[in-house]
């Protein structure tokens, strides 16, 4: 009770603080729901626009101001006054069509301020901010008017002033990539120049010293801050550029060299709105849905043609060495790192196909990814002319695309189409009508994307305004033909899969297949665990869980895996995504002739959930979520940890009331470690209720999983 009279009063008492203060211009103030985020606007002496966000009285986000520079004409900076407000009060949920739960609750405080320049040119601008019991949006609206047509932005100055140092986990600001290793530091320790940690990332751009988002920080009292973007439309993705010295972050949009600006717009439009969300709990960021409510609803209707899966594929044989992409025999991932191609054979032929499809319609697995199927493949990686290497439609000869296709779907197995695009978005957009057609003609209702290399035309990159508009291109037109997309090499989720659900997954991070290429270049024990709480915040990812082969034994026996056999496992529970991959060849799966007893997890667990939970975690050090699939009702728990031996408790009160459950529990062996014994594992079933508690010891870089089903 007391409670709801705080939030009443907090949202009465904002509306009571805008109102006096129109004709005295006055700082305005509005209160999250609950009344524990309180965020202030106002103008300093100059008109020039200022925030702060407070959190249980606490300054978490000092005086930051907010401008905009343009190319040839005046920055938008001061000489501001208030010409009028608004507010509102918004309640409402919404439905997620596949998801991390079935029901989304929208409810924020909600301020928007007019801003006039005093001076002649009388310029506008609109300031809306958002404020939600988990955090703060805010984004900048540009109405139509006399004095501010086309504007080219060569800088967005928005800030974020820290009062502490806080703990950091963040990746460079590359204009190209995300698959950086995530660093953790204090924030006055971040130096993102120096941070190239891979040598292979040759397509990469870091003008500044700054971080790109989601970017997740620890204050001193526990309090959980992480700083991304939602509903990133024609503008350019923004990276946060660090003073080190006075604590403060600062928009920095990715640029273009062809256009000599940032953006380039006309009014009216706005911009994405930056976002705060705020904790005490590590968890809790997991759990926030604002990214998501801060998009528009659902704009593209029904899309149950795309159905919620597990896949397995002709992906994982490449990256180890078994097989090459191309007929020709070059392209195997010795290509991108070191020597030359050793593999054997390609890997999409007819034979190996139905081998993917057998294993698939044996155990459950409803989806087939195929890459290397279509012409192409040796000729696109060594040249700078990339336009129009690959069709999408014609495969190379001992690839019998017809033969899989009617073999598949006798077996019930869907087939994922693969369209690489060489980073050539121009052949992309002039081909991909004909393609999707031709995907549906044959029965596929999913395409993953790919865009390696450095992004044709010159001059543009990845997480520009111009390949933000191609990436929104494709999920329109793909839409338009009822298709999916989960694109690789991507620009980040910003989420946008609320307004195009057809948005299913996507890439963006240093995925599994780094793991494949050398030890010192591989995921370490704790890159999961500082995922959950970073780049997941943002949307779903196709991370490519389920290698039980960890040292490569027979391929690259020089790299591995460095996690436990129960650790991957966990991943389908702890990394989400509506589509997971169970990436490893189909014989690792096999102990003789027969499945291997883990796999039964991979087999059992869901892929759409009608609830989620994050029961524990830490960033960087480990993370436990239980989840409830739809239809059937089942709970499926994972646990990952780093490099750290670890002891979970879990709490089953999530359960329902006066029903039992039998529990399968897959977890490390008592002598498992990450490096020296990941294949130690074990299996247990045992009864549970809610209010059942059960303690489990993760070995070094191990984890656990749990399958629930109702007695």
């Amino acid at each position: 009770m007391r409670n709801n009279i705080h939030s009443l009063l907090g949202f009465f008492m904002s509306i009571f603080l805008l109102i006096s203060c129109q004709s005295n211009q006055k700082n305005m103030v509005v209160f999250s729901p609950d009344g524990n985020i309180e965020t202030e606007f106002g103008l300093n002496k100059n008109g020039g626009p200022f925030y702060t966000v407070k959190y249980n009285g606490d300054v978490l986000i000092d005086s930051s101001f907010i401008s905009f520079d343009f190319k040839d004409i005046p920055s938008l900076k001061d000489n501001f006054k208030i010409s009028n407000i608004n507010t509102k009060k918004n309640d409402s949920e919404w439905k997620m069509p596949w998801g991390e739960q079935s029901t989304v609750r929208d409810h924020n405080n909600e301020l928007k301020i007019f801003l006039e320049e005093s001076t002649e040119l009388n310029r506008k601008i609109n300031i809306i901010f958002k404020v939600f019991n988990d955090g703060v949006g805010f984004r900048y609206e540009f109405p139509e008017q006399d004095n501010l047509g086309e504007v080219l932005i060569t800088d967005e100055n928005t800030e974020f002033n820290l009062t502490e140092d806080h703990d950091s986990w963040w990746i460079p600001g590359d204009w190209d990539i995300y698959e950086h290793l995530y660093n953790e530091t204090k924030l006055s320790e971040i130096d993102a120049i120096s941070k190239r940690n891979h040598p292979n990332l040759a397509s990469t751009y870091i003008p500044e010293n700054a971080v790109n988002t989601p970017f997740t920080m620890r204050t001193a009292d526990g309090v959980h801050l992480s700083f991304h973007e939602a509903n990133l439309t024609n503008y350019s993705g923004m990276t946060l550029k660090v003073d080190p010295e006075n604590l403060s972050l600062t928009s920095e949009l990715v640029g273009s060299e062809r256009l000599g600006g940032k953006a380039k717009l006309s009014t009216p439009f706005e911009t994405p709105w930056r976002t705060i969300q705020i904790s005490d709990r590590a968890g809790d960021l997991i759990e926030s849905k604002m990214i998501l409510n801060l998009n528009d609803p659902n704009k593209i209707g029904d899309v149950s043609y795309f159905t919620p899966m597990k896949y397995v594929g002709i992906w994982w044989e490449m990256h180890i060495g078994k097989s090459t992409w191309d007929l020709e025999g070059s392209q195997d991932m010795t290509t991108f790192t070191e020597g030359e191609a050793s593999a054997k054979g390609h890997g999409a032929n007819t034979e190996n196909a139905k081998k993917y499809i057998d294993f698939a319609s044996s155990n459950g697995i409803k989806g087939l990814l195929v890459e290397g199927w279509n012409t192409g493949w040796d000729k696109w990686i060594n040249t700078e002319d990339r336009e129009g290497v690959f069709d999408f439609m014609t495969p190379y000869p001992d690839y019998d695309f017809d033969a899989v296709v009617a073999y598949a779907k006798e077996k019930g197995v869907e087939i994922i189409m693969h369209h690489e695009t060489s980073a050539a978005p121009r052949t992309y957009e002039k081909q991909m009508h004909e393609a999707y057609d031709f995907m549906k003609k044959n029965g596929m209702n999913s395409v993953k994307t790919g865009y390696v290399g450095k992004i044709i035309p010159k001059g543009e990159y990845h997480h520009g305004q111009w390949m933000v508009n191609h990436y929104h291109k494709v999920l329109e037109e793909a839409a338009k033909k009822k298709i999916a997309i989960n694109a690789h090499e991507p620009i980040k989720a910003t989420g946008k899969r609320r307004t195009y659900p057809n948005a299913i997954s996507r890439e963006g991070l240093r995925g599994q297949e780094f793991n494949a290429w050398s030890v010192e270049r591989g995921n370490p024990p704790n890159h999961l665990p500082i995922v959950a709480f970073t780049r997941m915040l943002s949307g779903p990812i196709d991370f490519t869980p389920g290698v039980f082969n960890i040292k490569l034994d027979g391929y690259r026996e020089e790299s591995q895996i460095n996690t436990t056999l129960a650790h991957q496992l966990a991943l389908y529970v702890t990394i989400y995504s509506p589509i997971q991959m169970v990436c490893d060849l189909p014989e690792h799966y096999m102990i003789g002739d027969k499945i291997h007893p883990m796999f039964q997890f991979i087999a059992d667990v869901g892929v759409d959930w009608e609830q989620s939970k994050v029961l524990d975690g830490e960033v960087g050090e480990h993370v436990a979520i239980a989840r409830k699939e739809k239809e059937t009702g089942n709970w499926f728990v994972g646990g990952i940890t780093d490099e750290n031996a670890r002891t979970q408790i879990i709490d089953f009160s999530f359960l329902e009331e006066d029903k039992t459950y039998i529990a399968k529990i897959y977890k490390d062996g008592p002598d498992a470690h990450w490096d020296d014994n990941p294949l130690d594992y074990a299996i247990e079933e045992v009864e549970l209720t809610n209010i059942s508690t059960l303690k489990l010891n993760m070995a070094p870089g191990g984890g656990f999983a749990i399958s629930l089903i109702e007695k």
